[in-house]
């Protein structure tokens, strides 16, 4: 048992009787909290009409170490957090079949990649201007390339919308590039310390740093050839009869479909970290399998699964507020504002110039909403940036900048978002879309 400055008491292991039960008590308080306190802040959100990921944040906000500091356990409501992740790439994926990726495969992989490269361009160049060493400039760059998925999956969640002859549905262009950049994240916490040897290295050994990075990127593709072979097989010989069997067994229980459902999604999750994939990316493939059964099981895996990702979403929204500290924003709004508002127009940017490259002439519309759902930023750069943070690669100051970047953009998100639905979308797909 530890026990701190104010008497909190943690337990580290448990005693030798096996048979006495031991409950983390704080743990129990804390999502307790979190879940009284979302309650107002969404309610408030709704009501002044911005959506209720930004009341669970504030929740966030209020309970986290810059607010109460009443949250004991952050860990642990991290960890429990991620399931919302998971969940909630799962039921996109459920929305997202293997016909409409195959469609967009290009694009989803051209796309990110044009993004990335010119993000480190623009980053070294503007890193050159301002005397920032190379490394911390790509690093940066990388972080600032990725967006939300769990952001725009939530703005793209239950709106249906069929293909028109010779176009392509929007979604399934900026979920297909959301997913390639997800595999990208692995891919840079995988290769940035190699990166930085490679930086402090002789130059004999710079060579053996680049092989070595080769190697590793064709690792990584090697492990997405596995993976999608294994889809491959799944959707021709098992989903169908595994999806059958629970739908038999589950009639009059639930129960059963929700664990049937849940289990695969986590088989799924466990073989792309065994194949060095990212987790979420196995959510995401897991709900695109069931989906190949058609529209009437999608429907019924739907209502199952979503109270439990919207619960959990609560939990995942509330532990990003954790990382917000309100007084670095308001000493330093002027500049975080400009800084955010920067890099929202250079990504839209951006990513119009590259999707207007990449798209087929009779889909150009679309490339002003898909570029207003990359706009953002990930908050995936929280947890590159504790990493670079703890190696040495950045300041705490740049950390705090790039956390308050991240948050402000993720607010302007829903506005831009709304803006280009309102402008590019016809009026029959608005009323969903929105």
């Amino acid at each position: 048992m530890l026990i701190d400055s104010q008497n909190n008491q943690y337990i580290l292991t448990k005693p030798r009787d096996s048979t006495i039960p031991r409950a983390d008590h704080h743990f129990i308080k804390d999502i307790v909290t979190i879940g009284m306190l979302s309650l107002p802040c969404g309610w408030l959100c709704t009501t002044i009409g911005l959506p209720t990921m930004f009341g669970y944040i504030i929740c966030g906000v209020l309970l986290g170490p810059s607010g109460l500091n009443s949250i004991k356990s952050i860990v642990q409501v991290e960890t429990l957090g991620e399931f919302g992740v998971f969940f909630t790439l799962f039921l996109v994926g459920l929305e997202f079949s293997p016909e409409r990726l195959r469609k967009v495969w290009k694009i989803s992989l051209q796309g990110p990649c044009y993004m990335t490269v010119l993000m480190i361009a623009f980053g070294l160049l503007w890193g050159h201007l301002l005397q920032i060493r190379p490394t911390q400039s790509v690093f940066i760059s990388t972080c600032l390339s990725l967006s939300s998925t769990p952001l725009v999956s939530r703005f793209l969640a239950g709106s249906v919308r069929g293909d028109k002859e010779g176009d392509i549905d929007y979604s399934s262009v900026l979920l297909g590039m959301l997913v390639m950049q997800d595999v990208q994240l692995g891919l840079f916490i995988a290769v940035m310390p190699t990166l930085i040897q490679a930086g402090v290295s002789t130059y004999s050994s710079i060579f053996k740093e680049i092989l070595r990075i080769l190697i590793l990127i064709g690792q990584i593709l090697f492990s997405l050839a596995a993976v999608f072979l294994l889809c491959l097989v799944i959707k021709t010989y098992l989903i169908g009869p595994y999806y059958r069997k629970l739908h038999t067994e589950s009639k009059g229980n639930k129960e059963i479909l929700i664990l049937g459902i849940t289990a695969f999604t986590f088989f799924m999750l466990t073989i792309t970290e065994l194949l060095d994939v990212s987790m979420e990316l196995g959510c995401f493939l897991a709900g695109a399998l069931i989906s190949s059964q058609g529209h009437m099981v999608t429907e019924e895996i739907m209502c199952c699964i979503e109270p439990i990702r919207d619960f959990l979403a609560i939990i995942f929204f509330a532990s990003i507020g954790l990382h917000v500290f309100p007084t670095f924003v308001i000493y330093e709004l002027t500049v975080l504002l400009f800084l955010t508002l920067s890099v929202v127009i250079m990504k839209f940017v951006l990513a119009v110039l590259v999707l207007s490259l990449i798209l087929p002439k009779t889909s150009q519309y679309i490339k002003w909403i898909v570029s207003a759902g990359l706009a953002q930023v990930s908050e995936f750069s929280f947890v590159l940036g504790s990493r670079a943070r703890r190696a040495g690669i950045i300041s705490r100051e740049v950390y705090l900048l790039i956390l308050s970047v991240t948050t402000l953009s993720l607010l302007l998100a829903p506005a831009l978002w709304r803006a280009a639905i309102m402008k590019c979308v016809p009026r029959p797909e608005r009323r969903s879309s929105t």
